[in-house]
């Protein structure tokens, strides 16, 4: 992944560019979002909306994608995504745009408050169904903010032997080592499909136990489908995530993918060859051993 210098974001600087850019909301309160992200920093504005504003380069890039694209999916969703209000220009020493959206109540995605993970498995399959199905003219192809979709797993071949071989103390190198050479070895062969690039416990909010809202579209893409199936590993188990894939009409090949793309993300966090944050690394071997023991009860 790409590690350019960041910039400096903080409560006086979305104040200053509010104050600059859209006098209308320049008296709402302005304050932080408890988990705001990793790639992104994000504010409440006012009661009921956020500005969220790109933490470094490569994140700017997605939020004209954005800006574009939310408002002609949302319609055809069965669950809310984010509904872009305004995209703010660079000023103020900010060097590039960011965006005003609406507020959206509801808490990241956690095992303590969603009441049946079975169902949630299905809900999120659901929305990945009709999200699949849309029609992809024009939509955008992989690029720079699409990171795990940039000439699919083979693009990081070298990078994850080498996070393999510095964990040989730590992991089954030669069951990871296979796991990864079988994935190589198949393809989409269908259409594209529109692909979010980044279904994650963090990007899906739950409200009552349930789920409500998925958000964060900046890897959106249309492709290969399978590392939106990585939540299969990192997230759910056994029961769960057999409801999950029970419910998604991919072939072998395409699970295969996905859990090559779970295994990547990890093993390269549990290296130390990307930097990320305490949440992620914490959950990256967790990732690595659910990854593993899937792949073994299918040999």
């Amino acid at each position: 992944m790409p590690n350019t210098e960041k910039v400096h974001i903080d409560v006086s600087l979305v104040r200053r560019l509010i104050a600059t850019q859209f006098l209308q909301w320049a008296d709402l309160p302005i304050k932080p979002v408890k988990f705001g992200g990793w790639d992104n920093r994000t504010f409440h504005l006012g009661e009921q909306m956020l500005v969220r504003m790109p933490s470094a380069e490569e994140y700017a890039t997605k939020v004209e994608k954005e800006q574009k694209w939310l408002p002609r999916l949302a319609p055809l969703l069965p669950l809310p995504i984010p509904t872009p209000l305004a995209m703010g220009e660079p000023g103020e020493g900010y060097p590039w745009h960011w965006s005003v959206y609406r507020w959206i109540e509801g808490e990241a995605a956690a095992f303590t408050h969603i009441a049946d993970l079975d169902g949630f498995a299905n809900s999120l399959a659901q929305f990945l169904i009709a999200f699949q199905r849309m029609d992809t003219t024009d939509g955008p192809l992989p690029g720079l903010d699409s990171f795990s979709r940039i000439g699919g797993l083979a693009a990081y071949d070298n990078e994850t032997r080498q996070a393999i071989v510095a964990l040989k103390d730590k992991i089954d190198v030669k069951v990871a080592t296979e796991l990864w050479e079988m994935a190589l070895e198949t393809t989409w062969e269908r259409s594209p499909v529109w692909v979010h690039g980044d279904i994650s416990a963090g990007n899906l909010l739950v409200q009552e136990g349930k789920l409500c809202a998925v958000i964060d579209f900046g890897g959106l893409a249309v492709g290969d489908p399978a590392c939106d199936l990585v939540i299969a590993w990192k997230f759910f188990q056994d029961k769960s995530r057999e409801a999950f894939r029970e419910m998604l009409p991919f072939d072998d090949g395409t699970w295969a993918r996905g859990r090559a793309w779970a295994l990547w993300k990890a093993l390269i966090i549990t290296a130390g060859f990307v930097e990320t944050n305490a949440v992620e690394a914490a959950q990256s071997g967790r990732t690595i051993n659910e990854v593993l023991a899937d792949y073994k009860c299918e040999r």
